[in-house]
């Protein structure tokens, strides 16, 4: 499901719905936390770390970019709950990116100054777990909004298949 983002930008929110067959949801919901083990089957990931400003843990996050275009960062924070609800049990991360002087831009990097995500993680009633994901970012740049968009449509499936494969191998990494 794509929704136009209301700024006019020509990007889009997106909801992603899925299923990872044999993958708890509790296990899902560590692999997407741990920035260490996500820094061995992302490939995407140039830096990853996590730092305390001012009493609040801040992540930064450069992703790599296709030549010709300039590599994106991300400064952003994040929360994980895990809640039950009419006895279900569902994990829930919330992210949005964060101005902290701190964490100034660096040249020949774009900043993603707009960044926000939902994600909702529970089991499937078998042995694995369904996936919610709302997402948006705007890369910035001169980047056309049609290829944008072209590259979250493929890339979003494309990264539930990373992740899946990640939760598989997480034990043998830990």
């Amino acid at each position: 499901l794509f929704i136009p983002f209301p700024q006019q930008s020509g990007l889009y929110e997106y909801k992603i719905f899925g299923g990872l067959a044999d993958i708890p949801p509790k296990l899902c919901a560590d692999v997407y936390m741990d920035l260490d083990f996500r820094k061995k089957w992302d490939q995407y990931v140039k830096e990853l770390y996590e730092k305390t400003y001012d009493g609040e843990k801040v992540i930064y996050w450069e992703v790599k970019y296709p030549f010709p275009l300039s590599n994106r960062d991300y400064v952003y924070i994040r929360e994980r709950r895990e809640m039950d609800v009419d006895g279900r049990k569902i994990w829930v991360v919330l992210a949005k990116s964060v101005a902290v002087p701190q964490c100034p831009e660096k040249p020949g990097i774009i900043r993603v100054k707009s960044y926000k995500q939902s994600l909702v993680i529970e089991s499937d009633g078998k042995a694995g777990c369904k996936v919610y994901m709302y997402y948006f970012d705007n890369p910035g740049g001169m980047i056309p909004s049609w290829l944008v968009n072209w590259a979250a449509k493929s890339g979003v499936p494309a990264f539930l298949k990373d992740i899946q494969k990640a939760c598989l191998n997480y034990s043998k990494s830990t």
